[in-house]
Formats: structure tokens, C-alpha cells, sequence
């Protein structure tokens, strides 16, 4: 994922780009504001904070949405393994969009950048997992086109209530 893209929305300026190293501070940042049992499986962040890149979790990995030149959301895609076999699908690893710029169309504009981004790498399927509670997440999905492909009852068990895994996936073809 190397290249910016311009996404026609209601927020102003609003600029999707790969990652860059200079973006760890405010990715950093943007987890620990963000984060929520609504959607975290990994506990709350506590200092000392751990950069938000290391050896798993390269820029080129990410798009980045900034709103009017700052840091407003992240996606990460990449492949779901590394056999030659499934190199033809990548999977949504993460996708944030800070509290000020939800709802204004920041996370669609970042999973149409990744889609283009994964069509150039040659993947035809791109696939995520959703927590069964996170509703907004949910609906934001299906209306990109992504179907409810499984689920794992009962996956995670987050602030005393068991909550299912919802595997989801979409064609990028067409």
C-alpha cells in the first residue's frame, strides 16, 4: 500500500495515505484514545507504551486517514497467511477512527483505500473479524458489502460476558 488516495465525503480535507514511520506517535496515540471493550480483545494500554510499529506492524501494512492534515485513522491490512495458496486474499487486521471524526465517513474512505490498495497487490477477497457486539462496526461492513461467513460463539469473554467472533468477508472483484 504505497500510494494516497483523495475520497470524496463529508469531512473536510480528508486524505487516505500509506503510513510512515513519522506516524507512530500519533497512531500511538490514537489506540490508547480509542480503545474500548467494543471493539478491543487485548487489554487497555498501560505505560510504558510500546511503539506502534515494531517487526509485525510495518507503515506499508497501514493506510492512514488524516483529516484536515491530522492523524484521524488507521487500517491494516495484510495477508491472512503466508501460504502461496490464500495469496490471493488479504484480511483486515485493524481499523480505528478517532472519537471527532466518526460518522463522517472517515472508515468508509479507509476500507475503499484498502480495497484499492489490495486489488493493485493482485487479492480478489478481502476478509475481517468483528466482535458480535460492536454494532456500529457491523452495519458499517455489510454496507460495504462484507457477509457474515462465520461466527465463534462465545470466542472472547470481556468484562464478565462471553462475546462471539463474527467472521466476515467480501469479493474485490468488480
Amino acid at each position: 500500500m504505497s500510494e494516497s488516495y483523495a475520497q470524496p465525503t463529508a469531512v473536510p480535507a480528508l486524505l487516505i495515505r500509506t503510513a510512515l514511520l513519522a506516524d507512530d506517535d500519533a497512531l500511538s496515540v490514537l489506540t490508547r484514545e480509542v480503545w474500548s471493550p467494543l471493539h478491543a480483545v487485548a487489554p487497555r494500554p498501560v505505560p510504558p507504551y510500546e511503539p506502534f510499529f515494531d517487526d509485525r506492524h510495518q507503515p506499508a501494512d497501514f493506510l492512514v486517514a488524516e483529516v484536515d492534515g491530522a492523524v484521524a485513522g488507521y487500517i491494516r491490512v495484510a495477508a491472512p497467511t503466508p501460504l502461496a495458496c490464500n495469496r490471493h486474499v488479504r484480511q483486515v487486521q485493524g481499523l480505528e477512527v478517532a472519537e471527532s471524526a466518526r460518522g463522517r465517513g472517515v472508515g468508509r474512505a479507509l476500507l475503499r483505500g484498502a480495497y484499492e490498495a489490495c486489488r493493485r497487490q493482485g487479492a480478489t477477497r478481502i476478509t475481517l473479524r468483528v466482535l458480535g457486539h460492536n454494532a456500529p462496526a457491523r452495519a458499517l461492513y455489510e454496507s460495504e458489502g462484507f457477509a457474515v461467513e462465520g461466527v465463534l460463539p462465545g470466542e472472547f469473554l470481556l468484562d464478565g460476558a462471553y462475546v462471539d467472533d463474527v467472521l466476515m468477508g467480501r469479493s474485490l472483484l468488480a
